[in-house]
């Protein structure tokens, strides 16, 4: 099993178990640029990140780079199919193709001590999930599949659309002997549910949540614009609360993924109940630097608060305990709706 090394600092114990791979602590490097390339993954790992998930493989390239299709369709086949596929970057947008994934799996596998997590990003069950094996083959000690959609037809019903996410992780854990992870939205009518049957189908982590990118409207040339920006803390508010819903009912891992700015951002998802908190955003901004900073202080803050372990502290603030979970939403909403004093 894939370990980052001595498990101890200071008087605290922060090692912890994601997925079933052993992380000396809870802050890795989620999918983002900084993975792209061999240098960025060695500074990462140098400062100290735990694990290291990769920047995305998407469907459409693996798809485009077999049939040349994306989402079934090609270009010149039909006038109407290049005006859908208008907005897809070309193969050549990409940092790497398929095959130069794979190969850089290999390379950084070879370069890194710490676990090292593919991640593949896509909306369907279809054969191009089959990419994974490949991934594995290279030596990925486990995978994250990114299913994100925003479902624009009216006629797919919500039952479809999480029975599609079910069906990919059954066929993913037909396949693979390395663990998966899930990345999800929030937008489901019950994600206590999604989650619990995404558990009963053999997932191994639940990474909350991936970001719901929106375009913006250019009001000068009356065209949607896509954005980004780098994710707040104000994001972590959601994942805190699914965090805190979901701990010590399910058997899979549970990781934050957004909104974590500060070493206090993390304290709060760990006390919520995350195994792992991913960071992309802070990296970003500060530099892989940064996760030394973040260890630092929470080993500080667990020598404050007498905490022992990660261990100890992971969902000391969850709703495990609760009687009755959505009753105390309920009951939490309706406090915070009454606390505005004007």
């Amino acid at each position: 099993m894939p370990s980052a090394g001595s498990p101890t600092t200071a008087s605290v114990d922060l090692a912890t178990s994601y997925m079933g791979l052993r992380l000396r602590h809870p802050f890795m490097a989620g999918a983002s640029p900084l993975s792209a390339h061999l240098d960025g993954v060695r500074r990462l790992e140098d400062a100290g990140a735990a694990a290291i998930v990769l920047h995305s493989l998407f469907e459409e390239q693996i798809t485009e780079a077999q049939s040349g299709r994306i989402r079934g369709m090609d270009a010149s086949d039909d006038p109407q199919f290049a005006e859908r596929l208008a907005g897809f970057p070309s193969s050549r947008d990409y940092p790497l193709t398929p095959i130069e994934y794979l190969e850089h799996v290999r390379k950084v596998k070879q370069a890194v001590d710490i676990p090292v997590i593919a991640s593949l990003n896509g909306t369907t069950a279809e054969a191009w999930l089959k990419y994974s094996r490949l991934l594995e083959q290279a030596g990925a000690d486990g995978l994250e599949v990114n299913l994100y959609e925003v479902v624009a037809d009216l006629s797919v019903p919500g039952v479809a659309v999480e029975t599609q996410i079910i069906d990919a992780v059954v066929a993913l854990k037909q396949t693979l002997r390395i663990p998966v992870a899930v990345k999800l939205s929030p937008f489901f009518a019950a994600f206590g549910n999604v989650a619990s049957r995404l558990d009963q189908a053999g997932a191994d982590a639940l990474v909350m949540f991936n970001r719901f990118y929106q375009p913006d409207i250019d009001t000068r040339r009356l065209i949607a614009k896509p954005t980004i920006e780098l994710s707040k803390n104000a994001e972590l508010l959601l994942r805190l609360r699914w965090l805190a819903i979901l701990h010590g009912r399910l058997r899979l891992s549970l990781a934050a993924t957004g909104g974590v700015e500060t070493w206090n951002d993390g304290v709060k998802a760990i006390l919520a109940g995350a195994h792992a908190v991913q960071m992309v955003s802070a990296l970003l901004l500060h530099g892989p630097g940064y996760l030394g900073t973040m260890v630092e202080k929470l080993v500080a803050w667990m020598e404050w608060s007498k905490m022992p372990s990660v261990e100890t502290m992971r969902g000391r603030v969850s709703l495990k305990t609760a009687a009755d979970p959505s009753g105390f939403e309920r009951a939490n909403y309706i406090h915070a709706l009454h606390s505005w004093n004007t």
